[in-house]
């Protein structure tokens, strides 16, 4: 059995497709107190793979993001520690904040990970295999729900088939972001050569701009694209630049345009 937290977001779903012959135990947040009481089959789990989080990087709830993201991850982690079970957990590469390898967050939910990740340093010893993996910005198939989290891919494609337009932060020619495929992020977390419990950046270390992205989807679908001013609130909390270290050799990352050329022509 392999238990999958976060089941029913957006890399949650991606995760089931990929394991859809194996035994799943699906654990969603509503879910997730009951899950603490009422789960005892620990016996019987392979795997962990803990991919629940709130994950709005706006979010100013800091009650829901302790308890979900803090203290049910700790919990779930301790759970793998007692009965030395694998576990597989989504960090995310905002905890650098604006820069590449220290720890800067800029927004609570940054905090939140980063948190934890700590937590998991303190305690790395004592998991029989740990793999963390700090999440770049993941774009793919199954984003439609995720409203203003959804990436700029997604968003901007949204945007040109409905209105025509894009609408461009200004100065989105200087904001450039690792993109990374849903797909290879289950690919790479799923099956991957690292041998020892760790950190590892999950991106592809070749960052492009918002204003790039949005030329390529105008490539794709026709269209125009709008400049408009960068959101006050915004300002400080909006990170720059994002660049996962190279951790995954030869492995050939999909692009935005092979994964725009994927999707319907209309």
């Amino acid at each position: 059995m392999i238990v999958v937290t976060g089941s029913k977001g957006f890399i949650g779903q991606n995760f089931l497709k990929a394991l859809k012959d194996k035994e799943i135990k699906e654990v969603e947040k509503n879910d997730s107190w009951h899950f603490r009481q009422s789960f005892n089959d620990w016996d019987k789990v392979e795997l962990i793979l803990h991919q629940g989080a709130i994950s709005h990087t706006t979010s100013t709830n800091l009650k829901a993001l302790q308890h979900f993201n803090v203290e049910f991850s700790q919990w779930i982690l301790q759970q793998a520690i007692k009965y030395q079970i694998p576990i597989k957990y989504a960090s995310s590469a905002s905890v650098y904040g604006h820069t590449l390898t220290d720890m800067n967050p800029l927004n609570y939910y940054a905090i939140s990970k980063l948190t934890v990740d700590y937590w998991i340093q303190d305690h790395i010893n004592e998991f029989s295999f740990i793999q963390a993996f700090r999440y770049f910005n993941v774009y793919g198939e199954g984003e439609e729900n995720k409203g203003d989290q959804a990436s700029p891919i997604s968003k901007f494609t949204k945007q040109v088939k409905e209105d025509g337009k894009i609408k461009l932060f200004e100065g989105s020619d200087k904001f450039l972001r690792d993109f990374v495929c849903v797909d290879d992020v289950v690919n790479l977390v799923l099956e991957n050569d690292k041998e020892e419990s760790g950190f590892y950046d999950l991106g592809t270390s070749n960052p492009v701009s918002f204003a790039q992205v949005a030329q390529w989807v105008v490539d794709k679908y026709g269209g125009e694209i709008e400049e408009v001013p960068f959101p006050d609130h915004l300002k400080g909390k909006y990170q720059e630049y994002t660049c996962a270290k190279k951790e995954w050799g030869d492995y050939k990352f999909k692009t935005i345009p092979e994964y725009l050329e994927g999707l319907p022509a209309s």
